[in-house]
């Protein structure tokens, strides 16, 4: 192979797909620029088994770590992500520096609509965790459960999903119908009719006890230093 030949392959694979991905897939930091009050933020960006981009959120003065992202979008040197959070929301478009340690772009906010810049700078690998597997749970647990927490007067519909699998785990996850409509994983443990649910990526907790009949979970929801009645009651069919 001729020198120039060589050049051009070499130009060619900095240039791929491949390369360019390889460059934004990592660990992330920097801030959402907000006047007077920055906030300190962490991305992930990797690619799971079947090639496809994966995305994780954390905000620590909020206590929300892994936070998963949709419609990752890689275009070049262009990345785009979004945060379905309700309130908290948004968009994330960015552009890679050329030495793919950096990123810089704007947060377009769900609500409201503002438009705030941001950037990040890669620290390491990707950590993304894989979802908690927790120990079986009895079939009265099994299905999908229905919930409104009144959060200072707001109702925030939740819907939870819990189900055994066939390697003997179980595995759950808790949506916000008004909050992104993102099913969040959630870690079980259950002592007869006493369930707990630890949702550590929003920093979340609940306690409840199914009811004689099995149709309702009643309980508390705890996050931070708040402590909220909630209760599940199983899905019609469910």
């Amino acid at each position: 192979m001729n020198r120039l030949h060589c050049a051009l392959v070499l130009s060619a694979l900095a240039l791929s797909p491949t390369a360019v991905l390889i460059a934004q897939s990592g660990h992330w930091e920097g801030a959402i620029k907000v006047p007077d009050n920055p906030v300190r933020i962490e991305v992930d960006i990797a690619k799971n088994a079947k090639g496809e981009l994966l995305g994780a959120f954390t905000n620590p003065a909020y206590n929300v770590k892994g936070a998963p992202l949709s419609n990752v979008v890689v275009d070049g040197t262009s990345i785009r992500f979004e945060l379905k959070a309700g309130a908290g929301g948004g968009t994330f478009a960015a552009a890679i520096a050329e030495d793919g340690t950096s990123m810089s772009g704007t947060f377009n906010t769900t609500e409201g609509g503002h438009s705030i810049p941001f950037s990040l700078t890669r620290t390491g690998d990707a950590r993304i965790d894989a979802p908690p597997k927790s120990p079986p749970i009895g079939k009265e647990l099994e299905g999908t459960w229905n919930g409104t927490l009144d959060v200072n007067g707001t109702a925030r519909r939740l819907v939870l999903t819990m189900s055994n699998q066939a390697d003997g785990t179980s595995t759950a996850s808790l949506l916000s119908v008004d909050g992104g409509g993102v099913a969040i994983p959630v870690a079980i443990v259950q002592k007869g009719t006493s369930v707990m649910l630890d949702v550590q990526m929003v920093g979340g907790s609940y306690a409840g006890t199914l009811n004689a009949d099995g149709t309702e979970l009643v309980g508390s929801w705890k996050q931070g230093q708040a402590a909220l009645p909630l209760t599940f009651k199983r899905a019609p069919g469910k």
